[in-house]
């Protein structure tokens, strides 16, 4: 027989719940840098090498003796003798000295006794006779050794996210291998006898498995590894050896059996093999979502509607995630608009109400939790307090961005 929730957690308040939860993982792995991107530093980078390495032209050009360049100008530009020529990935074995300069490549060594680059726009040549039209000063268009990062200097710390550009330092200081903390492995679970694979035949009374795949990519998303496990019949016996089956990961996820009927099994599931940490927030959608912990990791039910499960996992897994992956708080995109239309909430209930976006205006989305197009024809979400029921046309909302 069906089993009412009774009461429901304020928001808020299994926010802390999650939070209080969230370990962080200290497991490491060393990966290539190509394949690091958006992953978590877990080492202190410290450069062995100055970048760059040696003194570079800055422009393509001549290098030359600065001095032997002043008063120099169009009308009355100084002569010197090109001695030689440098290209990227060559060897400096020519030198400069006075009234004598060499052709240079951006990015080719600067010969010895040159300390500026003139730019070749700013030259004429005949032969090896190179006419300077403008001065330069020492140092002028030269990268100098070590300018970027000095050997010994220490460029990126644990906790750091690598992204394209850090990944970049990595390479320039010759670091082919990085150590990173691995991604949560986050189990994914659907539960129910109607529950089909998608590309299958749909027999009476069966519906095809959305929450598994809005699952799988969300963790994806939020620095996990999603490990997809078969759907799992109504039963205790099935969801107990389920649970058991998934005990590799740091997180588990059910969808379904969170609610209160007589085959919504997962809060007893729960409860009989570790402790019931809350069951029931006052959200909606969402409301019979139930979270644990069982033999040391963190058990989700989510409802098995699909907007009610994949508007919890934004609201309550993804912050738990990203905590546990060492990744920075999620902050959605926040835009403007006016509320096109009057929206009715529940008094009592923290609603996300979705929405999409059309010439400035806030247009509901949402039919029903168990909708998905609900949250696939939106661009966002609006909040509406627990305490407020209506919210007016024309109203000046925040619509957080999906």
């Amino acid at each position: 027989m069906a089993r009412p929730i009774k009461e429901t957690m304020p928001l808020e308040a299994a926010r802390r719940l999650l939070f209080d939860a969230a370990v962080p993982l200290d497991r490491s792995e060393r990966i290539p840098i190509g394949d690091a991107t958006e992953r978590v530093l877990a080492q202190v980078v410290t450069s062995r090498v100055d970048v760059p390495p040696f003194d570079r032209a800055a422009m393509d050009g001549y290098a030359v003796i600065a001095e032997d360049t002043f008063g120099a100008s169009a009308r009355e530009p100084k002569r010197l003798r090109c001695v030689g020529q440098i290209f990227t990935g060559e060897a400096a074995d020519v030198a400069v000295t006075s009234g004598t300069c060499v052709e240079v490549a951006t990015g080719a060594p600067l010969p010895a006794g040159a300390d500026a680059v003139v730019m070749v726009e700013e030259t004429d040549r005949t032969g090896d006779d190179v006419g300077i039209h403008s001065p330069v000063y020492p140092k002028q268009h030269v990268g100098r050794r070590a300018a970027d990062i000095a050997a010994g200097q220490t460029v990126l710390t644990p906790g750091s996210v690598l992204n394209p550009s850090r990944i970049g330092a990595l390479a320039a200081m010759g670091i082919g291998e990085v150590e990173i903390y691995v991604r949560p492995r986050v189990a994914i679970l659907s539960t129910g006898n109607e529950i089909v694979e998608p590309g299958q035949a749909l027999g009476p009374g069966q519906i095809y498995d959305i929450n598994r795949f809005t699952l799988a990519s969300i963790v994806g998303l939020h620095g996990g590894e999603a490990v997809v496990y078969p759907a799992v019949p109504d039963t205790l016996p099935a969801l107990t050896q389920a649970l058991a089956d998934a005990g590799g990961a740091d997180i588990i996820v059910f969808s379904g059996g969170s609610s209160v009927g007589e085959r919504d099994l997962m809060q007893d599931v729960i409860a009989s093999r570790g402790e019931m940490i809350f069951h029931g927030i006052a959200v909606k959608p969402g409301k019979p979502t139930a979270f644990g912990r069982v033999g040391g990791k963190l058990v989700f039910g989510m409802p098995g509607y699909p907007t009610s499960c994949l508007s919890n996992a934004y609201i309550l897994l993804v912050p738990l995630l990203r905590r546990i992956a060492r990744l920075p708080d999620y902050e959605p995109r926040v835009v403007a608009a006016t509320l096109a239309r009057r929206v009715v909430s529940t008094t009592g209930r923290h609603q996300f109400y979705t929405v999409r976006l059309a010439d400035g205006a806030a247009v509901p989305a949402f039919k029903a939790s168990g909708d998905i197009t609900s949250m696939s024809h939106a661009d966002g979400y609006i909040e509406i307090p627990a305490h407020t029921d209506i919210v007016e046309a024309g109203t000046i909302v925040d619509v957080k961005l999906l």
